[in-house]
């Protein structure tokens, strides 16, 4: 016979076999009732993208009638801009992620008010978001190449003349070179930075970094939209990164586009008083 205290043993040995295996099936339960929630909660930020996605894409339009001026259209900040564009050239071509950045600007205009704020936009290009940015009230500079400063200029004026609290302004800038010269750190000051689809298959990655870095004071905001395409170009974010605090304020996966909002490292220790947006 087994003793009393041998008997015991064998009681507990049991009964923690039981709560073993009662636990590890709990274990079991909330990680299928975790998984479950993941894929749901995958499901519902996919719906969600191709919903906001959906609204994005329909403020792009086209003219009814095909003229020898081809144009495109789009509706932001209450207003109808026609865009010229130039199909022979990256730079003068409306790319999705300035329809994102400009959707943005518009609908959280209220937390991001631009309203006599200093803007200034690098790779403009058509100008479709230095136009919503100065419809939304902002004293917008527009910065691209030489060779795009004609169309841009056009696209500028065309669709902000009289419509605008500001007038916009149009300049070169290319990236890296002369920037003291021609936006000396003494004398100017941006409130934000403006960026969509500057970073893609082009030689001239480090002078694109270099050109936010003297752009950008302690207190000035960079709103960059960024689609991702090849491993090179998306490895300038961990340089950029080097520079400034990087927060990612939308993520469009159908489109494969991020939109981050950015500020100079260190400012908080340099300028505590200036770090209202």
């Amino acid at each position: 016979m087994l003793s009393s205290f041998e008997a015991q043993r064998k009681i507990c040995l049991r009964l923690c076999i039981i709560l073993w295996h009662s636990m590890d099936l709990t274990s079991q339960h909330n990680n299928l009732q975790n998984e479950l929630i993941r894929e749901l909660e995958r499901q519902e930020g996919e719906k969600e993208d191709e919903q906001v996605v959906a609204e994005i894409m329909r403020r792009r339009f086209f003219p009814a009638l095909i003229t020898h001026n081809a144009w495109e259209g789009f509706n932001f900040a209450g207003h109808e801009i026609r865009i010229t564009e130039a199909t022979d050239c990256y730079g003068a071509v409306v790319w999705p992620s300035a329809l994102v950045l400009c959707y943005f600007l518009e609908t959280n205009s209220k937390q991001y008010n631009l309203v006599d704020k200093n803007v200034i936009e690098i790779g403009a290009g058509t100008g479709l978001v230095s136009i919503v940015a100065s419809l939304l009230g902002a004293l917008v500079t527009a910065t691209d190449l030489p060779e795009l400063l004609g169309n841009l200029q056009h696209n500028v004026l065309q669709n902000t003349k009289l419509k605008c609290k500001n007038q916009p302004h149009v300049k070169e800038l290319s990236w890296g070179i002369d920037l003291e010269k021609n936006f000396p750190r003494s004398s100017c000051h941006f409130d934000y930075i403006l960026a969509a689809d500057v970073v893609y298959h082009h030689p001239f990655l480090d002078e694109l970094l270099l050109t936010f870095d003297h752009l950008c004071k302690n207190d000035t905001v960079i709103l960059w939209a960024m689609r991702f395409r090849l491993d090179k170009e998306n490895q300038f974010v961990g340089r950029f990164q080097t520079l400034f605090d990087l927060e990612v304020i939308s993520n469009f996966p159908s489109l494969n586009i991020t939109l981050y909002k950015a500020m100079r490292k260190g400012r908080m220790k340099a300028r505590p008083s200036k770090l209202m947006v």
